[in-house]
């Protein structure tokens, strides 16, 4: 990398500065922008490669689209760090991902620049729909531009959009961002010349739309000419043929990190008025930092790093990760069982489902960004006798919950979920956390429902999930490592809906559902330690309840405080409801539950979120004593 002399970047507070600079100097500009993302991410951590892969793209788009007025949609957004720097948020940059910081993906409330935020992929070209029929409805003039990732387009909702949009007719620039897949082939002289030549120029005056963009209705003999000329060029260099059945009229493709050649097609692009267009940008992930363009997964999330050498910081640890000793854990079920089958949503190496792939490559799918044909797909295998594991992040599940109702639950399918990312998930923060699992999954008839406290315990619900051949099951872990406790080297299938007691008392009980376990055992230390016997059980489900359990800890206790890491509406109603049903909480129990906040946790680290949905260890004890009447304060209880 070259240094941090940044003399055309520091002149830039927002794009109207950048439009004053010569088109000369914009080359020269990438460069500074080019480091100073490097620099900012090695400071940070967080999503270098994408970012790297759409400088030139984030400046041309700036410089031509008179932003904010003219709507910019980042599909996903974890590549718009350059844009962030480009539009009045330079000067805390170096906060990006960190608590009161800058969000990681597009935030409507961070800037008008982001007129949409998102962190899901493939919602922005319906985004981008909505704002462009909006300015229709109003009468005004701006543009609409979309960015959007190859990866995204293998999302049935960018397909949805398409189709709505290419019927609407209306004024839409959508960028397909191609860093990766192979939608047409590789980008050289000939393809880009044959780009400009498409979106401009003397072969479009042929078409009389002021000699840039070509009419697809002109109806004299010249213009059928240029029609069929057109249609060969573009046949000869892209696949373009999708998007013009969609619709859209294709430009591409050209190459995303030649200004001289993206500025021309995206000014032609802007004076296009018959409705959308997709114009094709090839682009490299890491463009421009070695280390990243060596990396197989293109430095696409990283920690701190060395800029000189690109080695990034490792946390210690000293226990494997939920995420790793669970695809062990499906690697050595399926070695016994070849009915075993996984399934991932473009997320193989986030979910380890790349681990099972290596040993399985015959039973393991990764089907792209479409979490609804995921779950149908498994449903299908289920219904042949096939036991699949769809291993998808519990914020990602949510977008196929109908397909969860519908497909997999109404007909009682043994699909088993095994949903990463449960709870708090640190500097991705409210968009990526996994509040709502176990309040969307609860409540559906016939599902049983399993959490973890420990990594060993993630052992034995991979096999118990493995045995549930009669309805459907999912089990949550969270993100990150694990406790440390010894990892069995065999699973042994639990009995359902059993939990067990850790530790017994007889004044206060504390029953955990999940990974705050050994919260509960602190704050039940810090309670024993003042006097007041303190019971910890570990529920192991939430779907069927250990009635048995629950009863026999309101019977003999005091207080009953149920503890998880989720929402309103979870493992603590489905204990409510019992209590209640049973008439135990009319004898003077005095019953309390801890869960996260009824609002979304903003990004930070994960022991600073937990900490703002009081969840941690105090928290649990405080609980405790004020429901006995105490007058401990928090700071008190911290010292014990």
């Amino acid at each position: 990398m070259e240094g941090t002399n940044t003399p055309l970047l520091d002149k830039i507070n927002f794009p109207k500065d950048l439009r004053k600079l010569s088109k000369n100097n914009l080359e020269d500009l990438a460069v500074e922008l080019r480091n100073e993302t490097v620099n900012t991410v090695s400071v940070t951590g967080g999503h270098l490669g994408a970012s790297l892969g759409v400088i030139e793209l984030t400046v041309a788009i700036h410089y031509v689209f008179n932003t904010p007025n003219d709507r910019l949609v980042w599909d996903v957004g974890h590549q718009a760090y350059p844009h962030k720097i480009l539009t009045g948020r330079r000067d805390k940059i170096k906060t990006l991902r960190q608590k009161n910081g800058l969000y990681g993906f597009t935030k409507r409330t961070e800037s008008e620049y982001d007129p949409f935020g998102a962190a899901h992929a493939s919602t922005a070209m319906s985004s981008g729909l909505g704002m462009a029929i909006a300015r229709d409805l109003m009468k005004k003039k701006n543009h609409v531009i979309c960015v959007v990732g190859d990866g995204a387009m293998s999302g049935g909702m960018a397909y949805e959009a398409m189709n709505n949009a290419g019927s609407e007719k209306s004024r839409l620039v959508v960028i397909l961002n191609d860093n990766d897949m192979s939608i047409a082939p590789p980008v050289g002289a000939l393809s880009n010349y044959l780009s400009r030549l498409i979106s401009s120029g003397t072969y479009q005056s042929f078409k009389n739309l002021g000699g840039k963009i070509v009419s697809k209705t002109f109806p004299d003999r010249i213009g059928k000419a240029a029609k069929k000329a057109e249609e060969l060029a573009r046949s000869f260099v892209t696949g373009g043929t999708l998007f013009e059945e969609l619709g859209f009229f294709y430009v591409g493709p050209v190459d995303g990190h030649n200004l001289k050649s993206l500025i021309p097609v995206l000014e032609n692009a802007k004076k296009y008025k018959n409705g959308p267009i997709l114009i094709h940008c090839v682009t490299k992930k890491g463009k421009g930092y070695k280390p990243a363009e060596k990396s197989d997964d293109k430095y696409h999330g990283v920690n701190k790093f060395n800029v000189a050498t690109g080695v990034q910081q490792k946390s210690e640890s000293k226990a494997p990760s939920y995420t790793k000793v669970y695809a062990n854990s499906l690697i050595n079920e399926a070695k016994k069982d070849k009915k075993i089958v996984a399934i991932t949503a473009a997320m193989p190496g986030g979910t380890g489902v790349d681990l099972f792939q290596k040993e399985f490559p015959s039973r393991s799918f990764d089907v792209g960004i479409a979490e609804q044909h995921a779950v149908t797909f498994a449903a299908g295998l289920a219904t042949e006798g096939f036991k699949p594991f769809a291993t998808i992040y519990s914020t990602f599940l949510q977008r196929a919950y109908d397909q969860v109702v519908h497909d997999v639950a109404i007909q009682k399918l043994p699909v088993r979920f095994a949903m990463d990312r449960a709870g708090q998930v640190g500097a991705d923060g409210a968009t990526h956390a996994g509040s709502f699992d176990i309040s969307y999954l609860g409540c559906l008839p016939g599902f049983i429902l399993m959490a973890p406290s420990d990594e060993s315990e993630l052992v034995h619900m991979v096999a118990t999930a493995a045995q549930i051949n009669d309805r459907p099951s999912a089990f949550r872990y969270p993100r990150g490592d694990g406790i440390g406790v010894p990892i069995p080297s065999e699973g042994i299938p639990l009995e359902i809906g059993k939990g067990r007691i850790i530790k017994e008392g007889s004044k206060i009980a504390i029953l955990s559902y999940g990974a705050r376990l050994y919260e509960c055992i602190k704050a039940a230390d810090m309670l024993n330690a003042k006097g007041l016997s303190t019971t910890v059980a570990d529920a192991r489900f939430c779907k069927p309840l250990d009635t048995k359990l629950i009863k026999q800890l309101a019977i003999e206790h005091e207080t009953l405080i149920t503890v998880e890491e989720a929402s309103i509406g979870g493992f603590a109603s489905h204990v409510t409801k019992f209590l209640s049903n049973e008439t135990l909480l009319d004898g003077g129990l005095k019953f309390r539950s801890l869960f996260f906040p009824d609002r979304f946790l903003p990004h930070g680290k994960p022991e600073e979120q937990y900490e703002e949905a009081n969840l941690l260890s105090k928290d649990i004890a405080y609980c405790a004593l004020q429901t006995l009447g105490s007058n401990y304060s928090k700071k008190e209880i911290d010292l014990v």
